[in-house]
């Protein structure tokens, strides 16, 4: 029986790690197509999304029938931890979603001439979601605590590209509604990583039993 519950964990884990792949490679196309104007690209990764929405449905069952045979506190907390990763990572789907349709919305209007550093702003989140899975299977928590002050770069980021392409529309005004798909996409890589966020919030909890989502309210 113990042997046998082991394995349906490997196997969780196993699935969100495939499930966290394709989140990424996700990401990676949508900002691709975004930054290179490629709309068949947008397109595909546009229709990618159903891939993790499909993952989540088979985790959760999974998880489910786990659920029931989990017999210490321990590995109820790391199932109920793998539920609410795998939400997040469909989540961070869905911004990879917005973003590829906002890159075929734009590649079908004449480019904002402004130099925007989005390529980084993705290349920070992405890392934080790959470090707070990494902190998952190890079961680090230190590492996961310290992936959880690196959103501040990239809410700082989003704020430098916003403060840019609002500038750009004053002095632009044809230009309005395509820097409002441009603050759209970068806004949604700032939700990517808070969703990493919140993943490296659930490790702790997983490793600690202590849950530091919200640090000004404490526990009844």
């Amino acid at each position: 029986m113990e042997n046998h519950f082991e394995a349906g964990i490997e196997n969780l884990r196993q699935q969100l790690l495939l499930m966290a792949s394709h989140a990424e490679k996700l990401v990676n196309e949508a900002v691709q197509a975004l930054m290179q104007r490629d709309h068949d690209l947008a397109l595909r990764a546009k229709a990618n999304d159903h891939m993790l929405d499909q993952f989540e449905i088979e985790i959760d069952e999974l998880a489910i029938q786990l659920l029931t045979k989990a017999p210490l506190a321990t590995n109820l907390r790391l199932v109920t931890v793998a539920m609410k990763i795998s939400q997040n990572l469909e989540r961070i789907g869905d911004e990879a979603t917005k973003i590829a349709k906002r890159a075929r919305d734009l590649s079908q209007e004449p480019p904002v001439k402004i130099t925007l550093d989005l390529p980084r702003m993705a290349a920070l989140a992405l890392a934080m979601v790959k470090d707070a899975l990494d902190s998952f299977v190890h079961r680090d928590s230190a590492a996961a605590r310290t992936i959880i002050p690196r959103d501040k770069e990239v809410d700082a980021l989003n704020k430098q590209i916003h403060a840019a392409l609002v500038e750009h529309m004053v002095e632009n005004p044809d230009t309005i509604a395509r820097c409002l798909h441009w603050i759209v996409a970068a806004k949604s890589l700032e939700r990517i990583a808070d969703h990493a966020k919140n993943i490296a919030e659930e490790v702790v909890y997983l490793c600690e039993a202590q849950d530091i989502r919200h640090p000004a309210v404490k526990a009844v």
